[in-house]
């Protein structure tokens, strides 16, 4: 209900569409110039609002990738089903412009002052508040100890690779492929649960802060996973999509 409210008093807006750049093979981040935006939080997300030209609309909600202070970027990743991916993905251009409302949530958001240890869980897209909130930490200049744990498909189908890779800002970050993996792979394999998270998250000792998002099933048992190593439910925040599992 919360939530509802706060979007009714938002308004669309035409955002001029600044870039789009290539993430994965099926998976692009747009970087929007609304001319009306208030600021938004880590770990927040905004509306995208498509419409027909017979005036049928179609609203879809994605994650703001960047971080407070950054331009607003989302990243989409195509759903062959969908009706809104496609096109974001597949013909949307530099200079053409999106409907949007935003930003929304204030749940999953993060701040320097809410501590940590922080521990990060992404299934795929899952990793795109997630982003957010490493950029964050980083533009800050925070000194909370931060670890991710990613579960893709397949090391194809890791989303900011090649930023994630430079461990920024002394991040711990890990990977599990669940479908395959590339010659050579010492990384972890299999979806993410207890044992897993025994191994690389941080100890319930120490009293840390979780954030996991992704598909439904994945949140739950990497929740649940979470608890059962002693970490306080109240330290562990969540954030479902509905796209397809398999992470």
């Amino acid at each position: 209900m919360a939530r509802t409210a706060l979007r009714g008093r938002l308004t669309w807006q035409a955002a001029t569409v600044a870039s789009v750049t290539n993430e994965t093979a099926s998976v692009v981040t747009i970087r929007l110039d609304p001319p009306h935006w208030p600021g938004h939080r880590a770990g927040q997300h905004l509306d995208v609002r498509l419409t027909a030209e017979d005036g049928y609309t179609a609203e879809r909600e994605y994650s703001i990738a960047s971080a407070p202070g950054e331009p607003v970027a989302i990243t989409v990743e195509r759903l062959e089903d969908g009706e809104v991916s496609p096109y974001l993905t597949g013909e949307l251009r530099a200079g053409d412009e999106l409907e949007l409302r935003g930003p929304v949530g204030g749940y999953f958001v993060w701040e320097p002052g809410d501590g940590g240890p922080l521990l990060l869980v992404a299934g795929g897209s899952g990793i795109v508040p997630l982003r957010s909130i490493l950029r964050h930490r980083l533009r800050t200049g925070s000194d909370v100890p931060a670890c991710l744990l990613y579960s893709s498909r397949n090391w194809e189908g890791v989303i900011y690779r090649e930023e994630l890779s430079q461990s920024p800002g002394g991040v711990q970050v890990s990977y599990t492929l669940t479908r395959s993996q590339p010659a050579g792979w010492t990384g972890h394999t299999g979806r993410i649960d207890s044992a897993l998270l025994a191994e690389v998250a941080w100890p319930a000792e120490s009293n840390p802060l979780a954030y996991i998002c992704g598909p439904t099933s994945f949140v739950e048992t990497a929740a649940a996973a979470l608890v059962s190593l002693g970490y306080p439910p109240e330290r562990v925040r969540t954030e479902r999509f509905g796209g397809t599992g398999g992470h």
